[in-house]
């Protein structure tokens, strides 16, 4: 039924933007009949309203993959560096947050831990809406900033940077064995805001796969036992994206990306200093928003990679 809700939905919004680009069309050649400069405005602003949202609406069609209607999870790493490296960290966070809320999708913070001075030292958040995983999946690598530095007191020019690692939410229908033994489970005390209760007990959860190495962690509750299941959750989840991943013959650029956050690995550089421009290393694609991009205006880029993608898996197949 979700399913199937999710088709009439795709089809009704089809459907509008032809009804609307063809009623603006006629509008737009009435105003020029009349020479009415004011109508024939209106109709070019609602063109090129039209034309936005049917680039969005082609890059929805490419959300086809198994696992592309689901919820998200983003992982969120600062590089070395310290204070620098772990205050952009913190600004990829607010970044995807923004481009979330901007998407109407839902935000929920599963772990975050805050970096000595600033910033953070990692965070993962959970992206709740209708193709989260599939809009987000591109912008796992490596992310690299320059500007000048609020933390140097000589205000010189500083290189950091932060990997994002994106994964989607997997429910009951996809099946993940998961042996206990092979992993290791660890509690700690919740750190940052949340009340007395929350730092006094030992209600953050962190698991530890040793057999592949992954770890997830999850301290978004006052309660263990709530805890303790969502970093299930999120390591059945991890699980998952690892075995797409080999699927996809693409484990290895991604695991390059993942192991070394630093220089040759970066997917999209976001430079301040000494001019502006973000530019996304692997579609060509950029812009002098800066500011606009940190806000969380991403959908250039994903669309961008998302088709880049699909191009790809399509030369393969041919």
């Amino acid at each position: 039924m979700q399913e199937r809700a999710r088709l009439d939905g795709a089809f009704t919004d089809i459907e509008t933007l032809k009804r609307d680009l063809a009623d603006n069309i006629e509008l737009a050649q009435l105003a020029e009949m009349d020479d009415d400069e004011e109508l024939l405005s209106d109709a070019s602003e609602a063109l090129i309203r039209l034309r936005d949202k049917g680039a969005k609406a082609e890059v929805q069609a490419l959300l086809s993959g198994e696992a592309d209607n689901n919820d998200a999870f983003v992982e969120i790493h600062p590089g070395a560096g310290g204070t620098e490296a772990q205050d952009w960290a913190a600004m990829l966070l607010r970044m995807y947050s923004r481009w979330a809320n901007a998407q109407g999708f839902k935000v929920e913070v599963m772990e975050e831990q805050s970096g000595d001075e600033a910033g953070i030292k990692s965070a993962t958040i959970k992206v709740k809406g209708e193709n989260a995983y599939g809009w987000l999946k591109t912008e796992s690598g490596v992310h690299r900033l320059v500007r000048i530095s609020p933390y140097d007191s000589s205000a010189r020019r500083h290189t950091s940077f932060g990997s994002v690692w994106v994964y989607p939410e997997i429910d009951d229908a996809i099946e993940v064995d998961i042996v206990e033994s092979d992993c290791r489970v660890d509690t700690y005390r919740a750190s940052g805001a949340g009340g007395q209760h929350i730092n006094k007990t030992d209600s953050a959860v962190r698991i530890t796969h040793e057999p592949t190495g992954i770890v997830v962690q999850c301290q978004s509750d006052r309660s263990q036992h709530k805890n303790r299941a969502n970093a299930w959750n999120m390591l059945r989840a991890r699980l998952y994206e690892r075995e797409l991943q080999i699927r996809e013959d693409a484990a290895q650029e991604k695991n390059d990306s993942k192991s070394e956050i630093g220089w040759g690995h970066q997917i999209r550089s976001y430079v301040l200093q000494p001019y502006q421009l973000v530019k996304d290393l692997r579609t060509g694609v950029e812009t002098s928003d800066t500011s606009g991009v940190l806000d969380g205006k991403l959908d250039d880029f994903m669309a961008a990679a998302l088709s880049a993608r699909i191009d790809a898996e399509n030369a393969e197949d041919g």
